[in-house]
């Protein structure tokens, strides 16, 4: 039974928002709200590696949109980004193989001066670590929920450890597996694409040019993404059987390999890191939102990386939320109610759907092998590169306008 002077204890150590999940998602929406003025507490099991320039850059990179610079720049973190470690991308040619169809985006199509940016998953994490310290988010590292229960006056939050925290607000940033998804009994729509992103660093014989590339294969998407360095980061879409051949290469069988992908486009492979891979899939969250609970990132929605959007949309969700609950604290209402998290969760959910399901059915058409289709997959994208509008409003979607 909880004494009365417990539960005074309890409210007065109550802080405005938890964040269980310290990845760049969960980093930024706990520097978000920090910078509002909320008292922010942020729970991870494990703190990240800091990022060093000595270090080989990080095989996990992201292609950062102009949107979710805006938004790291209001926290403060995208110029020391941009100083450490960063390759902006003004062009995009995208190809196909079976076809040779060809599409083409430029930044001057926007009126803007990049498409967008290549960085390091870790700097970015490292970066938004380092700036929450001076923000005042209270750290509980390492550590994990294993438990939380919602009621109308708040959110009570249990540790593994036994520890318990007290909170107005509970955001799930704690990936795609998402436990507190799970405790939530929040389902699950998607499926498993039985492909795997094989991903190196790569240099060719000629420079990127600042060109973000893309090749559409039978098999998947090849993308070539310029790194700071000169050299590309490769993330190579294959089957599981063949993406088990394609790690198992010598060094000279990859170059080989992946010269041949690329259609030699930028040249022979000259060097090439160790390789890693990750399993592919699409999942969506039937709710993005429960009592006192909402998901944001990984935890609500996982897409194909063809289209390189997948933190662009948690950004995006970061971006959302802040906003629905500084309105309803300037508002004088509860920051955990139920009419601010349905606001926000109808808002984020019908984006990533949408979202979601396209490149999910980007990857179908692009995966075809039926002849015909193919064919009106060639002229489809012919189609779109000539007209002008059309393509304006794609690039701008993905530029997060």
């Amino acid at each position: 039974m909880t004494t009365p002077a417990r539960r005074s204890r309890r409210r007065a150590d109550r802080q405005d928002v938890i964040v269980a999940g310290g990845g760049m998602v969960g980093a930024a929406a706990a520097l978000a709200l920090a910078h509002e003025g909320f008292d922010v507490g942020l729970v991870e099991t494990r703190a990240p590696d800091p990022w060093k320039e000595s270090d080989e850059p990080d095989l996990r990179v992201v292609a950062l949109a102009p949107s979710s610079a805006r938004l790291l720049d209001q926290l403060g973190v995208w110029q020391s980004i941009r100083q450490a470690r960063c390759s902006p991308y003004r062009h995009m040619h995208v190809w196909d193989a079976g076809h040779g169809a060809t599409l083409d985006f430029d930044a001057t199509d926007l009126d803007i001066d990049t498409l967008g940016w290549i960085v390091e998953n870790r700097l970015v994490q490292h970066a938004l670590w380092q700036a929450m310290d001076a923000a005042g988010i209270r750290r509980v590292c390492p550590a994990q929920v294993v438990d939380f229960a919602a009621s109308d006056d708040g959110v009570h939050v249990t540790l593994e450890d036994g520890r318990d925290l007290d909170a107005r607000l509970l955001l799930a940033a704690d990936g795609a597996s998402s436990p507190l998804r799970a405790m939530a009994g929040i389902g699950t729509r998607g499926r498993d694409y039985a492909q795997r992103g094989v991903v190196a660093h790569v240099g060719f014989e000629r420079g990127h040019a600042e060109t973000a590339w893309q090749r559409f294969l039978p098999g998947g998407p090849l993308a070539l993404l310029p790194l700071a360095d000169g050299r590309c980061s490769i993330v190579w879409t294959l089957p599981e059987a063949r993406a088990r051949d394609v790690l198992a290469l010598d060094d000279a069988g990859f170059r080989d390999a992946l010269g041949v992908a690329s259609d030699l486009r930028l040249g022979r492979v000259t060097s090439c890191t160790p390789r890693a891979a990750f399993p592919l899939r699409l999942l969506l969250a039937e709710r993005f939102h429960a009592q006192r609970l909402a998901l944001v990132g990984d935890a609500a929605h996982v897409v194909h990386p063809l289209a390189g959007q997948g933190v662009n949309l948690g950004l995006r969700d970061v971006a959302t939320l802040r906003d629905a609950v500084t309105l309803a604290q300037r508002d004088g209402r509860d920051i955990g109610s139920e009419t601010v998290l349905r606001r926000y969760a109808r808002r984020r959910r019908s984006a990533a759907t949408l979202d979601a399901w396209s490149f999910d059915a980007l990857e179908r058409v692009h995966s075809a092998r039926f002849e015909r289709l193919a064919m009106l997959r060639g002229l489809g994208m012919r189609a779109v590169d000539r007209i002008g509008p059309i393509k304006r409003r794609l690039a701008a979607h993905a530029a997060g306008r």
